[in-house]
């Protein structure tokens, strides 16, 4: 991923060095616990911790005459150990290394990922509770519904990220996982203790089976999660996306002093942080069908996935991170207008109340077909601009018959819309 859309503390888990150490590390852990079963000189495996090193460089230069990496990455590291380097790698398979130490890379990623989760869900919250009264206009179809309580937005965002991660730590848990079994996963030449050792030590799970390589639908569950994560943000950032056009402009994304906007138009404020939300939530979608497409490998082992999951795997972690760092940062400045709020809220001549009115004529008792006709009637005349719904119903012979002043006074009451948002926030959040 480029620098533009990677924050550090990601980066540097995915970066060339740390796999290469994260590799070196499941070859001594491996040759320790070897070590101790007596199948490895305790002196050898001493010295190899003691010694083992590499140096990048080297080790490509090996790879462009071994063209194996795992091999190439072995002879630098013999290089430095010296005779005793012979023990590491004893019975073990490229893949035992690699998936055990990519196992690894994913649980360090993940406890970093889910713990930016965490802190968006702290912002989201703070928000929806700051905003749980703040009455604004709710939409569907782009087109006014019926009011609602902004906060209830904050809310399903907050819930969005809890379910999101649950589903994000239970597939880290699945693809946390190592693999010392040996060729084709028989464990004929290590034993199963050496791979309890390493993955001990590196606090990841011994895959219950494997081929000779960590079955990949667990990588698969892991790209999916992230990319229904990612697709949540999105739908968050759609909505302050259409929240800030100008005929709304309900919420603004922070502006700071110094930023601009165009390099034409001097007024420009746009929701540039929420679009570059959407813009990365589709990258991290494109990883999850190649991630499925590596489960189908040939018989015990195949290297069609190996390919693919060096680009995928550190790009789909540090761009869903970059967006997680983003969205927090973005919703913890959101600007709110509630006098557009209200404004909007006014703006069609209390339209809205048309569902109350069409229920107070059914109570009534009129029919809910000649009940919907005459709610209907009066709304279009609203939209026509001929006054008010209030106004048009006062004037309307079919309502004043049927429904008298108090009874109208209670069908125009705003607080019915909100009167359950304790009950909803309970829902979400328990008692606040």
């Amino acid at each position: 991923m480029i620098p533009r859309y990677s924050k550090p503390e990601m980066a540097q888990i995915w970066s060339e060095e740390a796999r290469l150490r994260c590799v070196l590390e499941v070859e001594l852990l491996a040759c320790e616990a070897m070590a101790s079963l007596g199948q490895v000189p305790a002196e050898a495996a001493r010295i190899c911790r003691e010694r083992a090193d590499f140096d990048i460089d080297r080790v490509h230069e090996l790879d462009k005459v071994l063209k194996h990496d795992v091999i190439a990455f072995l002879t630098a590291v013999n290089e430095k150990i010296g005779p005793e380097g012979r023990f590491l790698h004893k019975g073990m398979t490229s893949s035992d290394v690699l998936d055990t130490a990519t196992g690894a890379q994913i649980r360090k990623a993940g406890d970093v990922l889910l713990a930016a989760v965490d802190a968006a869900m702290e912002a989201t919250k703070a928000r929806a509770l700051e905003t749980k009264h703040l009455v604004s206009m709710g939409r569907t179809h782009g087109v006014h519904a019926e009011p609602m309580c902004f906060g209830m937005k904050f809310a399903g965002w907050y819930d969005d990220f809890r379910r999101g991660r649950v589903r994000l730590a239970a597939a880290i848990d699945e693809a946390a996982v190592g693999a010392i079994s040996g060729a084709v996963g028989t464990y004929a030449w290590v034993d199963p203790a050496v791979e309890a050792h390493v993955c001990e030590n590196l606090n990841i799970t011994p895959c219950t089976i494997t081929t000779q390589v960590v079955p990949r639908d667990r990588h698969a569950a892991l790209f999916s999660a992230m990319a229904i994560l990612a697709s949540a943000m999105e739908r968050m950032a759609v909505e302050i996306r259409h929240l800030q056009r100008s005929e709304v402009r309900e919420a603004e994304e922070a502006f700071s002093k110094g930023q601009k906007g165009s390099s034409a138009m001097p007024h420009k404020r746009n929701p540039v942080l929420s679009e570059n939300i959407t813009g990365l939530a589709r990258l991290v979608r494109s990883f999850a069908l190649p991630a499925m497409e590596n489960v189908a490998l040939w018989h015990e082992r195949d290297i069609s996935h190996s390919s693919v999951e060096r680009v995928i795997l550190p790009d789909a972690f540090i761009t869903l991170h970059f967006m997680l760092h983003r969205f927090t940062g973005l919703v913890s400045n959101l600007t709110l207008y509630p006098e557009n709020m209200k404004r909007n809220l006014e703006s069609l001549g209390g339209i809205f109340f048309s569902q109350r009115l069409l229920l107070a004529l059914v109570e009534s008792g009129l029919t809910r077909e000649e009940s919907y006709a005459i709610a209907q009637r009066n709304a279009m005349q609203v939209w026509a601009g001929e006054g008010t719904l209030r106004e048009l119903v006062d004037r309307d012979e079919d309502v004043s018959s049927r429904l008298d002043a108090s009874t109208l006074d209670e069908v125009f009451q705003i607080d019915a819309y909100v009167r359950n948002v304790d009950l909803i926030f309970d829902r979400v959040f328990g008692e606040n």
